[in-house]
């Protein structure tokens, strides 16, 4: 396993597949597991970097809370690490908010962005319970029905692969509720300074609103805007075939 010594913490890394660079931006409490299937689609074509952030997957957890501008530290240290400038980025989640922030304040780095369910502040979260005063979609009619007993992908991936021990995981789920509900705080005017190619997606029963994915997409000039159909947050599992084809066709335009 590789490790970079990255703001005096080891963080995880893989590179896999050839060609072009492309940096991979995990989701809040995941692992690159989560994105093991995208990275798989693009392996022929291109070469897939990515990292684990703090109390992630493989690396261990740091004392104290979390925040995007660490976030972003990390993810720029990482890049300066493999000697990465400038290159294609996919984000997805708390990974989507750290691509539009690399985007916006250091787009030398970027090239290209693939922004997967994230948001630009926390009233962006949805539920049927409490819909902002916009409506919502329920499930599919041909969803099953939810299974209580069925496993939390995420959690069982973390007490697999956590080297602070599974017990750790409420401790990391507590932190990372704290960041969703205060952060991040970036106004939709500022998008405009964002030049690099973008697609931003979400799936149409997101807790993402559609609405706010609309705004993302719109802010930026030129953006492309992809709604899954069917999906939840979790549409990176649910429709992967669907999303590796938009994102590689997606790629093939890009300069």
């Amino acid at each position: 396993m590789t490790y970079h010594r990255i703001n005096g913490v080891d963080l995880y890394s893989e590179v896999t597949g050839e060609g072009r660079p492309i940096l991979f931006l995990h989701g809040g409490f995941c692992s690159l597991e989560a994105l093991r299937e995208q990275a798989d689609a693009l392996a022929a074509e291109r070469t897939v970097y990515a990292f684990e952030r703090p109390g992630h997957g493989r690396s261990a957890d740091i004392d104290g809370g979390y925040n995007y501008e660490r976030g972003l530290a990390d993810t720029l240290a990482y890049l300066d690490a493999e000697g990465l400038e400038p290159v294609d980025v996919l984000g997805y989640s708390d990974g989507a908010i750290l691509g539009l922030l690399l985007a916006l304040h250091h787009p030398e780095r970027v090239r290209s962005l693939i922004a997967i369910s994230g948001n630009l502040d926390p009233s962006a979260f949805n539920t049927n319970d409490d819909a902002g005063g916009l409506p919502v979609l329920g499930p599919p009619v041909h969803a099953a029905p939810k299974d209580p007993d069925k496993p939390d992908l995420e959690r069982l991936a973390y007490e697999r692969l956590s080297p602070d021990g599974p017990a750790h995981a409420d401790a990391v789920m507590a932190k990372l509720f704290r960041l969703w509900t205060t952060e991040p705080h970036i106004d939709p005017a500022e998008l405009a300074a964002i030049k690099a190619p973008t697609l931003i997606m979400s799936g149409d029963r997101d807790t993402i609103r559609p609405d706010h994915s609309l705004l993302i997409a719109s802010s930026i000039p030129g953006a492309q805007l992809c709604i899954v159909p069917g999906a939840t947050h979790g549409l990176l599992a649910e429709r992967p075939a669907l999303i590796s084809a938009v994102v590689r066709e997606f790629l093939q335009q890009v300069p």
